[in-house]
């Protein structure tokens, strides 16, 4: 530890979502002695149990950003530590669809792209091959990514845990840090217990990855430059589920938009369909869902499947994505800053940490890390 003072722990992560949850893991095994904080009554309650448990091969981002080399890296190491932990995970493979003419372009651009990022294994198929693999699509092309697949997000979260326990690593729920403020060798952080009870909390290193609350955490952080203080976005993701077998062994995407992936055609580890999800602003965390947007969900995906017409609908889920851009922005980066870059030692802020954050979850930890320990990466 760093200082004179005694510190009541290390390091504190703050945030028990799937991302929290490996930074811990990495860090009680790295040797730190790390207290895991979540105002929750249970680990991953907001985005890491809302999502589509997708693993993503890092098509779509751009070349060089944190987002293509940390899912690029990430879905290797994920798929590499549930075979070693027996944590549910199926490479079903992933069909991007264009179903126009004037769409081949952009798919062309969409494979340099990923292939650029290091993804290799792209195959492009024309209409008859892809409908070859996938009788009940209908398209004029196909990129086929076969590294693509699905995993429990539920039960990575608890391998993780069990991980980061085992290391040495304690966690605590029903726990809101309201405050973070420098200290003689390190940080005085505020938390508040389920009744709002506020208590003083002294460690040596802090790393936000509070999700939706990242944004306003960093905001309470005395002596935080201001230009590192993200404003905060959300944008809300609904799902619905499909009646019927289900007549398809990949994932089924549309070609992408500006404003994300479209709605697409995901599988569970059980063989079962949903449709979602599509993309909305939204300022506060409500996962209600109406399911009058079954209609709207259902014209989406015809043009690719018109099976669709002969399916009931019905509402799923919904998850909301904690973004650090806004509707008129370009789609952001990952943000993970550490002491070089905003000067505060000890402390490393996780922002925007939507997907592929699933995927990336275990590179992610390496490179909050690599912050953390100065290391460059």
């Amino acid at each position: 530890m760093r200082g004179e003072e005694p510190m009541d722990v290390q390091t504190v992560v703050i945030g028990a979502g799937v991302v929290g949850l490996a930074i811990a893991r990495r860090l009680a095994q790295a040797g730190r002695e790390v207290l895991l904080l979540d105002q929750a009554d249970r680990i991953g309650a907001e985005t890491s149990s809302r999502n589509s448990e997708v693993i993503h091969a890092g098509i779509y981002y751009p070349a060089g950003s944190l987002k293509a080399r940390l899912c690029v890296a990430g879905k290797a190491a994920l798929y590499a530590y549930c075979a070693e932990r027996g944590v549910a995970a199926q490479a079903t493979g992933k069909l991007i669809v264009a179903v126009s003419e004037d769409q081949i372009p952009a798919m062309r651009a969409l494979m340099a792209r990923g292939r650029a990022n290091g993804v290799g294994d792209l195959v492009w198929l024309d209409a008859g091959a892809a409908q070859a693999l996938e009788p009940a699509l209908r398209c004029r092309a196909a990129l086929l990514s076969p590294g693509s697949g699905i995993v429990d997000s539920h039960a990575l979260m608890l391998a993780l845990l069990a991980d980061a326990e085992a290391a040495g690593a304690v966690l605590a729920l029903h726990a809101r840090v309201t405050a973070i403020a420098p200290a003689q060798g390190g940080y005085r952080l505020t938390a508040e217990d389920a009744g709002g009870t506020p208590a003083p909390l002294t460690c040596a290193e802090v790393v936000n990855s509070a999700g939706h609350g990242a944004p306003a955490l960093a905001a309470a952080t005395r002596g935080l430059p201001p230009a590192h203080v993200p404003r905060a976005w959300m944008a809300k993701g609904r799902y619905f589920s499909v009646s019927g077998a289900t007549p398809f062994r990949h994932l089924i995407y549309p070609m992408p938009t500006r404003d994300g992936l479209g709605i697409h055609i995901t599988l569970d580890l059980a063989g079962r369909m949903r449709l979602g999800p599509d993309l909305v602003r939204v300022d506060r965390l409500d996962y209600g869902l109406d399911p009058a947007l079954a209609e709207p969900f259902r014209a989406a995906v015809a043009p690719f499947w018109p099976g669709v017409e002969g399916r009931d609908l019905g509402p799923a889920y919904s998850g909301i994505r904690p973004k650090i851009g806004g509707p008129l922005d370009a789609p952001a980066d990952f943000a993970v800053e550490g002491p070089a870059s905003h000067g505060m030692a000890g402390l490393v802020n996780l922002f925007g940490i939507e997907s592929p954050g699933l995927t990336s979850c275990l590179a992610l930890a390496d490179h909050a890390a690599d912050q953390l320990f100065g290391v460059a990466s």
